[in-house]
């Protein structure tokens, strides 16, 4: 292991290429905020959020970069069926969607918030572009290097981490030797699981939670020490020999995608031949104004139309609008029950389609809040369809875009205040009676703290360790994703 000096350690610049946020749920501690901020304030050159076969967090994490002026790298944490584990990094745009097409294959591959991804599955959808690191620290098997050689050729990495577990120069005369038999450079991976050590005690509690058992029994299921967190510079410079390091940097430089290039792309075949995006939904919006307004309109009208058809078009929205056009269409020839809501009502264009039914004749509309181009970004249009028959609505768009460019968005549900004291409560080794009578005592008219008093009237003293400690552990847990819906 590397010895370094203090000045020459301060030089050495870092790139931090595996770290799980809260997104990896119920094993990631910190939030990706909180990692970007961190890694910034340490002074990494960049870091790569790689949560579990996801990308649910990256965009918090973007904009947390933006802010404070850190590269961010976008890859994905997988462990294989035989237990190969490896992460990928996205070196551009189309290395951007492969990654995400393997991600989609995994998880429709697993039952609902699980996945599975074999050695046959990444080489018959092998995401080109992506630049690969094997994590090894705890599986050196020769056979699975040569097949990832193979795979990944000269964007194929050896990770480590050092941890201070009493096996770290067992792992580095380990991935030595691999690394010289198969030719394959090796680059210092921290496996971070939370921004700072404090959280320490919050990602224990949350693997007690994903593993359904109490704190206590969890032995070697619980990381042996806190140094899965953001560790200072000039420390990983005492650990790693600077050329483990120096990989770091190399990896980064050769990331170059940002979540900026990324642009919404609509269906085309919704616009016949003989028109563009922008005549068809002229002509289909004088229609409408033809069924709204049979005997005439009125100019005020007229010219709120214009106004909205020439920002819809210097936008280049068109395609969106005769998307969500297509939709409600069917909807309405099927008598399926629907409604555009929200800032949509803000639109004479919409109301021309069909999709809102707020009439601008009669109404002083606000476009701009609706759509605008200093906000520069899409506009939302929500529509309500009646629930019985949602589901054929949905199976309509499948059907004429293809399962491969349609998907369901999905919602985080968070830890709320109850949520958090039962699963914590669980964790630190409470019966589910003491877990009820804590949750019950969560007083909704005080913010939905544990209140002194309440705790005292269902039995528990307030002073306790226990709870002290499961109100600091609730805190913490609040807000963090629980799962997507």
């Amino acid at each position: 292991m590397a010895c370094s000096d203090d000045a020459s350690a301060l030089d050495i610049g870092f790139a931090e290429l595996h770290c799980l946020s809260n997104f990896s749920f119920l094993r990631g501690a910190s939030h990706p905020e909180e990692l970007v901020a961190e890694a910034a304030r340490l002074g990494y050159r960049a870091l790569a959020l790689t949560d579990e076969c996801s990308l649910a967090g990256v965009v918090r994490a973007h904009l947390a970069a933006r802010k404070h002026n850190i590269k961010l790298i976008i890859g994905s944490e997988f462990v294989l069926e035989d237990g190969l584990k490896l992460v990928l990094l996205a070196t551009d745009r189309t290395s951007y969607g492969n990654l995400s097409a393997l991600i989609t294959l995994a998880r429709r591959q697993a039952e609902k918030g699980g996945y599975r991804l074999s050695k046959t599955d990444l080489t018959g959808h092998f995401p080109q572009g992506c630049l690969a690191i094997w994590l090894a620290n705890d599986r050196f098997l020769a056979e699975d290097g040569r097949w990832l050689k193979q795979l990944f050729a000269s964007n194929l990495w050896l990770g480590i981490g050092l941890f201070l577990s009493g096996r770290d120069e067992i792992h580095c005369q380990q991935a030595e030797a691999m690394a010289r038999q198969l030719d394959i450079p090796i680059v210092a991976c921290n496996d971070i699981h939370m921004h700072c050590r404090s959280r320490r005690a919050l990602q224990d509690t949350l693997t007690a939670i994903r593993l359904g058992q109490p704190l206590s029994q969890l032995g070697y299921a619980l990381f042996a020490n806190g140094e899965r967190h953001l560790r200072p510079r000039l420390r990983l410079a005492k650990l790693y020999p600077p050329e483990w390091l120096q990989q770091t940097l190399f990896i980064a430089e050769h990331c170059q995608f940002s979540l900026d290039e990324l642009r919404y792309e609509y269906p085309q075949e919704l616009v016949p031949d003989g028109y563009t995006p922008t005549s068809w939904l002229r002509h289909l919006t004088e229609a409408g104004i033809q069924n709204r307004w049979p005997c005439g309109l009125p100019e005020k009208v007229r010219q709120q139309i214009e106004h909205e058809l020439s920002l819809i078009a210097d936008l280049v929205y068109e395609p969106y609008f005769l998307t969500v056009h297509d939709i409600v269409k069917y909807a309405r020839e099927q008598g399926i029950l629907c409604q555009g809501r929200g800032s949509a009502a803000n639109s004479a264009v919409c109301f021309c389609l069909g999709i809102t039914e707020v009439d601008p004749s009669r109404m002083n509309l606000l476009f701009e809040r609706f759509l605008s181009r200093e906000r520069n970004e899409p506009p939302d249009i929500d529509v309500d369809f009646e629930h019985e028959r949602r589901e054929q609505v949905i199976q309509y768009i499948y059907r004429k875009y293809g399962r491969h460019r349609a998907a369901l968005a999905a919602t985080v549900v968070t830890y709320r205040t109850r949520s958090a004291v039962r699963d914590v409560g669980k964790a630190l080794g409470l019966n589910l009676a003491q877990v009820e009578r804590l949750a019950d005592s969560v007083d909704r008219w005080d913010g939905y703290q544990l209140m002194p008093e309440s705790l005292k009237e269902c039995g528990f003293d307030p002073d306790s360790p226990i709870v002290q400690r499961l109100a600091i552990l609730v805190e913490q847990i609040k807000g963090f994703p629980r799962h997507l819906s």
